[in-house]
């Protein structure tokens, strides 16, 4: 169906918000009339380059040269090829166009994310490979009507279950018309929500998506996601949230990256027909691992982060990797051969999908390329041993992603100097913000 056909089959569609990811995952655009949206679908839409790179508040970045230097500039936004889709979460009838930025002579524009994963996509394809993708979300329902924060009350028995629900069908129940009304608009969305579970957080939850073998779309699929359930929980009376860490007493949230690789056959090229995997496995495991000190700000890239990257709390902290263990950054997950796939364990709820995408993708390529050799892999437990670490907070992070050498290879030149500045500016000013003021920012917004 075409983008035209989806406005004639959906009339009662009034209004149509198109929006692009920025550097923070925040989705940037306009709402504009049903009646002008073929427009957009033939002409695109315009809006500066800046808008991709304003910090968490939704500021201009003070030093950016996207600003004054180049006169605040505006680039083209043009459809994604996911066209229409509701949003089930506005009380109107509503359609949402992704849609993602151009120059003006038709070139992408390489500040924006969502080009930064098609790069290293297309560097799969040049190589007759395709990378399988499938993500793990999650997030907390929380009741934020108070001065403290708490989870909500179940709509069944309107009590509060102030504990862990560690895979709880209870705790699933007590929430099951919100669940509901959010499987039915991932149906309406195109958004392949599989297995939802209860977490060890406090009113925290996991929904998995079905793997693709089209990245983008899998990078497209938890953006829309994450946007669908923070807005429809607000429909139901609570807030949802991706951050790291509201809970300083309780396991944080993250966004595992479960991924394989296709060859030109469709083969699994991480398949060696045996539990420990193929040598290319080994060398996308060795590119993770070598690129991971380095890109810790993608995978954590807020101050809230590093609250959820400490030992003993089910996050991983130190650069290694095992099989089927869970206190390594890296898991190579039991099963089927031909399904053998990398589990990268890094990144919190809290990052933009497309580049953590591209940062684990363009990192394993790296080491595919390179035939690189990883370590030993661990056993036991990997926060009691002597092992390289992640970064311990948000300034080192910053610090190792500017003065990396190993980013440059999968990741644009100008899209690392817009998130370094973006990082700055956020680093200063948050430091004026109490604790509570930081949970208040974040809430709504990662």
């Amino acid at each position: 169906m075409t983008m035209k056909d989806w406005l004639r089959k959906h009339p009662e569609v009034r209004t149509i918000r198109v929006a692009a990811a920025d550097l923070n995952g925040q989705a940037r655009g306009k709402r504009i009339p049903a009646r002008f949206a073929e427009n957009v679908v033939k002409s695109g839409t315009r809006f500066p380059f800046s808008v991709l790179n304003l910090d968490i508040w939704g500021e201009d970045i003070d030093d950016s040269p996207l600003v004054f230097e180049q006169g605040d500039a505006d680039g083209v936004l043009k459809p994604t090829e996911r066209g229409f889709m509701p949003m089930p979460w506005l009380e109107a009838p509503t359609a949402l166009l992704p849609i993602w930025m151009f120059r003006e002579n038709g070139t992408p524009y390489e500040g924006d994310p969502r080009h930064a994963l098609r790069a290293v996509v297309d560097r799969y394809k040049a190589r007759g490979l395709t990378p399988v993708c499938a993500v793990e979300l999650e997030f907390f329902l929380i009741d934020d009507s108070g001065k403290t924060m708490q989870v909500p009350a179940s709509p069944r028995s309107g009590k509060r279950r102030k504990a862990a629900e560690t895979l709880s069908i209870r705790a699933l129940d007590a929430f099951d018309t919100f669940f509901t009304d959010l499987y039915d608009a991932c149906e309406a969305m195109d958004i392949p929500a599989d297995t939802s579970t209860s977490e060890t957080g406090l009113g925290q939850f996991e929904v998995n998506l079905m793997h693709s073998d089209d990245a983008l779309r899998a990078a497209d699929d938890a953006w829309l996601f994450k946007m669908l359930v923070k807005g429809l929980a607000r429909r139901h009376g609570f807030a949802a949230s991706f951050m790291a860490k509201p809970y300083p007493e309780y396991s944080g949230s993250g966004l595992h990256t479960h991924f394989s690789v296709l060859d030109e056959k469709g083969d699994n090229i991480f398949d060696s027909g045996g539990p420990k995997g193929s040598a290319a496995l080994r060398h996308a495991v060795a590119g993770c691992l070598n690129a991971m000190h380095d890109s810790t700000l993608i995978f954590a890239p807020h101050q809230n982060s590093y609250e959820r990257l400490v030992p003993d709390k089910h996050a991983p902290t130190a650069i290694a990797w095992g099989y089927e263990n869970r206190t390594a950054a890296i898991r190579i997950p039991a099963g089927n051969p031909a399904a053998r796939r990398i589990e990268h364990r890094v990144a919190g709820g809290d990052v933009n999908p497309y580049l953590m995408l591209a940062a684990i993708l363009g990192a394993a390529l790296t080491g595919i390329e390179d035939a690189q050799e990883p370590p030993a892999p661990i056993t036991g437990n990997a926060y009691a041993m002597d092992l390289p670490q992640i970064p311990p907070n948000w300034e080192a992070a910053i610090d190792a992603f500017e003065h990396s050498d190993v980013l440059y290879r999968f990741l644009p030149k100008e899209l690392i100097r817009n998130l370094v500045l973006t990082k700055r500016q956020e680093l200063h000013y948050i430091a004026e913000l109490s604790p509570e003021e930081r949970v208040e920012l974040y809430l709504d917004t990662v």
